[in-house]
């Protein structure tokens, strides 16, 4: 399906993911990616932002249907959708894609069947933090004709980019400050209805 997709994930996005894996590292985390395809380049996605939802266990929650409604509801009127989920797992050494991030894919992509997969590359990540590396410490993955999940870029198909290049620095500044400290998801607003999953105060 997406053998000549790209994805152009925005900086918002790339760092959200990030920051939110940061504040529940004993936990799983995963939340939805927000985007479009664009009418003039109906071969790359845009990932606009990244909507934190969960860290606890994550199946198919009965909170995902009331979070993907809300999401469509508030994206829609700016002409967003659902075009993936993002994940990272609760063990630092854990590298697979798990069973419940596909589900949570699959069902995704029935509605958008270029839907993309992101999982959190923790070694890349400690590479970042520690000064040894500069690569995404994000990892693509997306759905073929087999139904199967694949990483891209390995057999030369899709490919994902950060719309900044900058994106790591400004990663490091937010991480060095402790911004992961603010930012919330579904499960905080279902226990604090106080507290916006939707993060429009975050980088402010």
């Amino acid at each position: 399906m997406g053998a000549e997709c790209h994805y152009e994930v925005a900086q918002a996005a790339y760092i959200k993911v990030v920051l939110h894996a940061l504040k529940h590292r004993a936990s799983p985390v995963g939340g939805l990616l927000v985007g479009r395809l664009p009418e003039d380049n109906a071969s790359t996605v845009q990932i606009a932002d990244a909507i934190p939802l969960t860290h606890s266990q994550i199946g198919l929650l009965p909170s995902l249907e009331l979070a993907l409604i809300q999401v469509e509801e508030h994206f829609g009127a700016e002409g967003f959708s659902v075009v993936g989920y993002y994940h990272a797992n609760e063990r630092y050494d854990d590298a697979e894609l798990g069973n419940a991030a596909k589900k949570i894919g699959d069902h995704i992509f029935r509605y958008f069947p270029r839907a993309a997969l992101l999982m959190l590359d923790n070694k890349r990540l400690e590479g970042l933090l520690k000064g040894k590396g500069r690569d995404l410490v994000v990892q693509l993955y997306t759905r073929d004709s087999s139904k199967s999940w694949h990483q891209a870029g390995s057999d030369g198909s899709s490919q994902m980019t950060i719309k900044e290049p900058s994106a790591n620095v400004l990663l490091l500044d937010y991480i060095s400050s402790e911004k992961w400290q603010d930012i919330v998801d579904f499960d905080d607003h279902l226990d604090d209805i106080s507290k916006d999953w939707l993060n429009p105060d975050l980088f402010k």
